[in-house]
Parts: structure tokens; sequence; C-alpha cells
């Protein structure tokens, strides 16, 4: 072995614990809360659809449990998320789990004294899921300030281990508290949960929060801005539309197990509570397995195979007549959702810079949980309308269909692009007092291309279109001069003289590359800012070409 070969491997850096965020005492302190809370939900999840079961015994009736249970983060995860970015997080989310806590405690006592109907359950699961909806985004941006930076991948690992902790021992529980000490029993549990969050959060005290260098985003621009950004981002987009044609049908198990257990097998709420816990068990053990199988198949084999386990699973839930039948559907079912779920987790944070992440994760989980609210709904229809069995047997056949429909848009496995902020472009320099409200913004960049570079020029320079518009402009185009040949014009608006500074904090590692590709064919074009007027015309501020945008 030469010295080199033996300085390189002693300076190689040691492998990460798997464990390594369990080291740092707030991200435990919080992980324990998070999945106590999450405990007492999947109690109240389990115990809701089974009180529903008792109240209207309609499949449709039944189904709407889990429609109002995800309605809401369809409706209110983007804002959440946009809350997420510009907020205190600690402090937005201590008031969200106190307002949890007091609806909880209502539809606990409601159930207590037997004066709970069907409608009041969907209201109170509606308002429960708008609760989370909110806080969703909010927890999950946190985690970067629970534990250092090489060991945020842990602690996102640990929390979906969390998550399926309290899925596998949440329903069976609340299925044994509702045979032991009745049906208010969950509730009440549920309400008591979130204390330990609340609790958690109060204790914690986080290091002075980052903040650039501008004033945070308006709630509505923040929105815009995101919107625009996960629409031409085409990456995300692949990630959501793979989404849509899973979460769609595998919403149907979900949906109409409470009916498979009650109605199917006979069963009572203990049974109903095995069977959700066997979900969860079944997706532990899958993330056990999960870094093998990832590295076997890529994300996108991984996701069919995932995919066409959740068909085999409904399948035989619509076939179950037998407990151990079920209980195997809903093991596999377990399997299957972590392998997809975790794909397109995973192609969904990949894909997206830090200063749109919070927007970009609510997306996801808009679309998420917006597949499943409609799925829940169209198969409650159906099994009302045709019999469990046939709602079964079509999900799986649409899962299947869903594959092939969607494959080619491909799904991301690692960062193999830089998104870091490089904070290469310097601040304008202006020679008015230009208010961060002013604009519309309206910038120009000007090529000269040598001859026979022409059509190789705009092959490159229109790669900018996606990368302008992600990151603010809500406009761009280039342009050739008919009487000076081998001129062009590149032009990009944006709404402010604020927003556009923002863009310059938004620049990341992998558009550097591809400007740097373009500066090949003219190393130094002129860029002008046009500024609009307060007084109706527009001003003309130069920019040095050093600064290049």
């Amino acid at each position: 072995m030469s010295s080199v070969e033996g300085d390189q491997q002693t300076a190689a850096p040691p492998r990460p614990s798997s464990w390594a965020a369990f080291h740092h005492i707030a991200f435990t302190v919080v992980w324990t809360a998070t999945v106590v809370s999450n405990v007492g939900t999947w109690m109240f999840n389990a115990a809701s659809g089974w009180l529903m079961t008792s109240l209207e015994a309609d499949p449709l009736q039944v189904a709407l449990v889990q429609v109002a249970s995800n309605l809401p983060i369809f409706l209110f995860a983007i804002p959440a998320g946009a809350l997420a970015d510009i907020v205190d997080k600690r402090k937005f989310l201590i008031v969200v789990q106190i307002v949890l806590t007091l609806f909880a405690s209502a539809s606990a006592a409601l159930v207590w004294f037997g004066l709970m109907t069907p409608s009041q359950l969907l209201l109170f699961t509606f308002l429960l899921g708008a609760g989370a909806a909110f806080a969703a985004p909010a927890f999950q941006s946190i985690v970067p300030d629970l534990v250092p930076k090489q060991d945020l991948a842990s602690a996102v690992a640990s929390n979906g281990v969390g998550i399926n902790i309290s899925r596998a021992i949440g329903p069976a529980l609340g299925g044994v508290a509702i045979g032991s000490l009745g049906i208010a029993a969950p509730f009440w549990i549920n309400a008591v949960s979130n204390l330990a969050v609340i609790a958690a959060l109060i204790w914690w005290r986080p290091a002075n929060s980052r903040s650039g260098s501008l004033p945070p985003e308006r709630l509505i621009e923040a929105l815009v801005t995101g919107i625009r950004h996960a629409r031409h981002n085409t990456e995300l987009r692949a990630t959501l539309v793979r989404a849509v044609a899973f979460f769609f049908f595998a919403s149907a198990y979900w949906a109409l197990l409470p009916l498979v257990a009650r109605s199917r097998i006979a069963g009572g709420p203990e049974l109903y509570g095995i069977l959700l816990g066997a979900v969860g068990a079944g997706a532990i053990g899958g993330a056990l397995v999960l870094p093998k199988l990832k590295a076997a198949l890529g994300p996108d084999r991984l996701v069919a195979a995932g995919t066409l386990g959740t068909a085999l699973c409904l399948v035989m839930l619509g076939l179950a007549r037998q407990v151990e039948l079920a209980v195997a559907a809903c093991l596999l079912a377990g399997i299957s959702w972590i392998a997809v779920l975790a794909s397109l987790n995973v192609s969904v944070q990949v894909v997206l810079p830090d200063w749109v992440r919070g927007r970009g994760l609510a997306m996801f989980v808009t679309v998420f949980f917006g597949a499943m609210t409609a799925g829940s709904a169209l198969w409650g229809q159906i099994a009302s309308s045709f019999g469990l069995p046939i709602a079964h047997f079509a999900a799986a056949a649409g899962a299947v269909l869903g594959i092939v429909a969607t494959w080619r848009w491909k799904l991301k496995a690692g960062a193999d692009v830089d998104l870091s902020p490089s904070m290469h472009w310097p601040t304008p320099i202006v020679s008015i007092d230009a208010e961060p409200d002013q604009g519309p913004v309206l910038i120009t960049v000007e090529y000269r291309i040598a001859k026979g570079h022409r059509d190789a020029f705009l092959s490159a320079v229109r790669h900018l279109s996606r990368q302008r518009r992600r990151d603010g402009a809500y406009q761009w185009g280039v342009f050739e001069d008919a009487a000076d040949p081998g001129r062009f014009v590149e032009t990009f608006k944006v709404a402010s003289w604020l927003e556009h500074l923002r863009q310059h904090e938004r620049v990341t590692n992998a558009d550097r590359v591809l400007q740097e590709q373009i500066r090949l064919f003219d190393a130094e074009p002129k860029v002008t800012h046009l500024i609009a007027s307060p007084h109706g015309h527009v001003k003309r501020q130069p920019m040095l070409a050093s600064q290049t945008p």
C-alpha cells in the first residue's frame, strides 16, 4: 500500500450510524413525544372508523370517515407549507397542538355522553385532520433544527420508523381500549397524547433560527411562488404523477377495512385493531429490508413492485372470509406501502432546493391526501352499489393499469444534482432607490453569438426557461435581432425588485453549471434591469457584466 493510499484510508470519514439522531437530546425528546401523540391519533382513527359502523353501517358513510380525515390535508397543506417557510415554527406548532387538544377533548366528551352523531363524527374528524394538515409541514421543517446536518438523514429515517411504530401499535391498542374500557377511551387517550408534544415543544429551545438578508415572503406571494416552482420542476411533477397513480387505488383498503372486519369476517373492534396493526407491522418489516430492495430494484421498479403488492392485497381482502387471509393481506399492504411511500418521499426530497422545501413537500402531501380522499369516496360508493369484493377488485385492476400509464415518469433516487445555494449572483448595482415592492422588473441578458453557433446556443439557452421560472420569474423569452445577426436577448420578468433579490439567493449550484455552459458562447453577456416606475414609465438600471444571472 502506498503512503497516499494509506492517507486516503485514514482520512475517510466514518460510516454514519442509523441511530445517530438519537445522540441529540432535543431530537430524542421531540421524537418520543411525537410517537406518543401519533399512537393516540391512530387509536382515534381506529375508534372513529369502528364507531361509524355502529352509528351508520352504509359503506359510503364508513368510507367518508377516511375522506374527512384526508380532505383537510388536501385543502390546507399548501398554505401550511408556505406558513412553515415564513413563521416561527415552534410557536406555530404549540398553538396548533393546543387547538387540536381542545377539538379532541370535545369529541371525546360527545362520545362519552353518547351524543355523537354521524355528521358530528365526520366534522370532528375533519377538524382534527385540518390541525394535522397545518402541523405536518412545520414538523418536517424543524428537523434540521433538531440535529446537525450530518445526522439529518438519520433523523428523517428515524421519523419514518416512529410513524410506523405508532401505526403498528396504535390501532391494536385502540381495539383493546374499546373492548375493555369502552368506545370513548381512545378518544380521551388521543386528547391526552397531544399534551406530550406541547410539553416537548415548550421545553425545546432552538438555537437562533437561520435567516437570510431579505425579509420573509408574505403568505400569498409564498403560495404563488411555490406553485410556480412546482409547475416548472419537471422532476417534482414526475413524482406527483406517480403518487396519484398509487394512492388513489391504495386508498381502497384503508377506507373499506372497517367493513372487511365487521361485515366480511364478522369480527369486533379488536380484530379491526389487529388488521390496522398488521399494516403497521408490515411497514416496519418492509423498512428493515428497504435498503436492499432499493439497491436491487431502483426507485421505479420498487414502486412498481409495491404497487403490484398492493393490488394483490386488495384481491386478498376482496376474497377474505377468514382472519388469517385478512391479516396476511394487511401485512403485505404494509410492506408495499412503505416501499412506495419511502421511494416517493426520497424522490421529492432530492429535487427540492431548501428555500422551497416546505412548499414542495406540502405539494406532495396535498397530492397524496387528495388522491386518498377522492379514492376513498369512489371506492365507498362502488362498495355501496356493487359490494365490497367488486370495489376491491376494481381498485386492484386500476393499480396495475396505473403502473403502465405512468411508467415514463421517472423517479429520483439520490442527489445527483447540487441544489445548495450558489450565491454567485452579487447584489446588483443601481443608481436609484428602488423600493422593495416596486415592480414588475424586467431583466434582459444580451448575448453576442459567433456565426455557426446559433442553433447550439438556442438549444442551451432554452433550458434557462424552467430555471428562471422555478426561482420566481413569471415570464421568459429569448429574442433574435433581425437587423444585427448574432445578437440575442434573453428576457424574464419578476413581480418586484425584492422578488428579484430573492432570486439571487435561490440560484443553485446546478443552475450555475448550466449558466456557465451558456457563458461558453459569450463570456461577458450584458445584463440590464428595467424597473417599472411608480409614475408609469420605465427606468433603466445598468448591471455590471460580472454580475450576470
